[in-house]
């Protein structure tokens, strides 16, 4: 008998009282079983909310981007500032799968595939926004790459806001093929537990013919480590070239060699939020206390109190930098128009500074890290924070040119704006509620991988063996 061995010290990754059948059960209940009145309830909710956005998007079309509020001095508000904000959730995704797998952590398993589904609806909710601020939405066709096919009609190849085409996108399909392939020996058996002949067919398409084989599993495995390794390099890239987009320019707050690492670490910040956000919504309504547990929430904690302080220290750099380089216009720029309270956006520099450095503070203290109210009001403050950065390093830096000519009033968004912001929001919650009623919300295969050597159940058990002699030990378990 070969004993594999985990340190007691780390609390088991699936608790209770489980085995395989259990974990099939507990996993597949919320998908073979009709929808609860919160599901119906939260569908049609995000559905009316995806209409709201559908009619504001109609309306911008049809009469231009005149319907937003925008104006020569401020040509990015809402829409650019949503979009920075939706890209960086959909970093935690591909983080917690992709990083986490290559490192060996363990405790990815209970929080990767419902952060996989996230990461790919928030890229979709994303690729909205700079479309539809092109004014009209046919003159996305001239970003589409046709080499040598148009000439010089080709006019934005050179332009930094190509680069987020190419990287935004390459992320998508990577992302996509990560969350699917991971799906594909759960989808089977959900397709070998099924009762109707739809389900069946439906799942059995799905699953691409899964039968669980060495071969499969040898391939299936060969094929996860590839796709993480190219992942990996894209999640640090792609947030990287969305801050070219401002640090390229020379407007005071925007051109800065910091944005990369300071972008990035804001991304994986609010993402990991989203993350908590979601599962302990999940956690609750489909009973998975079990596999979704206190040491995953307390570990993405962790990350959220890193990733938040890194951002914080950039927050200082820049003020240091602004006052450093003697730069009139900088100065300007950070200590009158963000840094004073008293300025038009104070009030956003200044709840970006408590939601994103101050509050996640709280998570050096263990007992606050695995409280499950703190963490859920935090995730929604953490969001709501970088919300405020992204708009405060967009509207701030523009709405007061060199010229005081070039002054705009105070920026506010029309309803239009609104409207899309919340549409997509109805997007992503309706895709979120579709997966997590057809598709597994936890990794069947993983939980099952972990179990025998995280499971509470082994562990107890070696917990029992530590206390036997050498010379009984020796008796028991030597081939």
């Amino acid at each position: 008998m070969h004993l594999k061995y985990e340190a007691q010290i780390r609390e088991p990754l699936v608790d209770g009282d489980k085995d395989y059948h259990q974990v099939s059960e507990d996993i597949c209940r919320p998908i073979e079983v009709k929808p609860s009145r919160l599901w119906y309830i939260g569908f049609f909710i995000s559905i009316a909310l995806l209409l709201f956005g559908v009619w504001s998007i109609y309306d911008q079309v049809v009469y231009g981007v005149g319907q937003w509020n925008l104006n020569k001095t401020v040509g990015w508000g809402w829409d650019i500032t949503n979009f920075v904000w939706w890209i960086g959730i959909g970093h935690a995704g591909t983080l917690i799968s992709a990083i986490l797998l290559l490192f060996r952590q363990g405790w990815r398993t209970g929080v990767n595939r419902a952060a996989e589904a996230m990461t790919i609806f928030a890229v979709i909710c994303a690729g909205q926004f700079p479309i539809w601020h092109m004014g009209r939405v046919w003159l996305a066709f001239f970003i589409m790459p046709y080499p040598n096919s148009r000439g010089p009609v080709w006019v934005n190849f050179n332009s930094p806001l190509l680069w987020d085409v190419f990287a935004v996108s390459t992320y998508f399909t990577v992302s996509l093929l990560f969350w699917y392939t991971g799906l594909l020996p759960d989808l089977a058996l959900i397709r070998d537990r099924a009762k109707t002949k739809f389900r069946k067919f439906f799942y059995g398409i799905t699953s691409f013919g899964w039968t669980g084989s060495t071969k499969h599993w040898q391939r299936h495995e060969a094929l996860s480590l590839v796709l993480a390794g190219l992942a990996t390099p894209l999640v640090l890239s792609v947030h990287t070239i969305v801050s070219f987009d401002f640090a390229t320019s020379v407007i005071p707050g925007w051109h800065t060699t910091i944005f990369p690492p300071y972008f990035v670490a804001g991304a994986i910040f609010s993402g990991f939020a989203m993350v908590q956000t979601l599962l302990l919504i999940l956690r609750r309504v489909f009973n998975l206390q079990d596999y979704i547990t206190l040491g995953h929430i307390e570990a993405m904690n962790k990350v959220i109190v890193l990733t938040g302080s890194i951002v914080g220290i950039a927050y200082l750099t820049e003020l240091f930098i602004a006052f450093y380089s003697q730069n009139q216009y900088e100065a300007y720029a950070f200590f009158y128009t963000r840094a004073n309270l008293f300025s038009p956006y104070g009030w956003a520099y200044y709840g970006m500074m408590t939601c994103n450095v101050l509050s996640p503070q709280i998570f050096w203290f263990r007992k606050m890290r695995r409280n499950i109210y703190v963490t859920f009001f935090m995730s929604i403050i953490v969001n709501i924070g970088m919300w405020f950065e992204r708009f405060v390093i967009i509207a701030t830096s523009i709405f007061r040119d060199y010229l005081p000519s070039s002054w705009s009033i105070y920026y506010s968004p029309s309803i239009f704006e609104i409207g899309f912001y919340v549409g997509t929001f109805g997007l992503f919650f309706t895709c979120f509620f579709l997966f997590s009623k057809y598709f597994p919300v936890i990794a069947i295969a993983e939980i099952k991988h972990v179990l025998k050597t995280s499971g509470q159940n082994y562990k107890e058990q070696v917990g029992g063996i530590e206390l036997q002699k050498v010379e009984e030990f020796a008796g028991e378990y030597a081939h």
